[in-house]
Parts: structure tokens; C-alpha cells; sequence
């Protein structure tokens, strides 16, 4: 997994290449809490995420509710095959996807 973080002003957009499993999660649970304080609006750009486990669920929720004290957090660009995932779990009610 490799995730390139790019700035705007109050807006972190991260976008994530790979799989996002119980290796990689702690890696990507780090990014995001390094994001925090710098800024009101997290967006995760999905594009290339090519799996997404329970491990990583953990980590999107997580960003969610610490990003619903800000402006929040939008997941972009998610995949038919990710997006399947999210509405069998019920996090497509949950997350903002775009």
C-alpha cells in the first residue's frame, strides 16, 4: 500500500494505491491520525484501493468519527468491488462516498 497526502489550505486529500488489509492498516491508521490536527476535511481517494479488509473498515471508521467533530470525511473514486463491500457491511450508510 502507498498513500501520497496532498494539502489545501484545511483540506487533507490522501489517496491510497493497494490493498488495505491487517498489514497495511496500522500504516494507513497513522497517516490519517498525522492528518488530524492540520485539517477540518479529510478526503480519501479510493482509485486505486484494490481491497479493503476488516482491518481496514476499522481504520475508515475511526477517521469518521474523528472526523465528524470537523467538516468530516468523503471517501471519492471507490471502486464497484470496494463499494460492494461497504454496502454489505453497511458503512455505504455510514461513510460519505462521493
Amino acid at each position: 500500500m502507498d498513500i501520497r497526502k496532498a494539502i489545501n489550505d484545511k483540506e487533507v486529500i490522501a489517496a491510497i494505491d493497494g490493498r488495505i488489509d491487517t498489514t497495511t492498516a496500522p500504516a494507513l491508521e497513522q497517516e490519517l491520525k498525522d492528518s488530524y490536527d492540520s485539517c477540518e476535511t479529510l478526503i480519501l481517494d479510493f482509485t486505486d484501493v484494490e481491497y479493503i479488509s476488516s482491518a481496514g473498515l476499522r481504520v475508515l471508521l475511526s477517521a469518521h468519527k474523528t472526523m465528524s467533530k470537523k467538516s468530516g470525511m468523503k471517501l471519492r473514486n471507490v471502486s464497484e468491488d470496494i463499494m460492494e463491500i461497504f454496502e454489505v457491511t453497511g458503512f455505504a450508510d455510514i461513510l460519505s462516498i462521493e
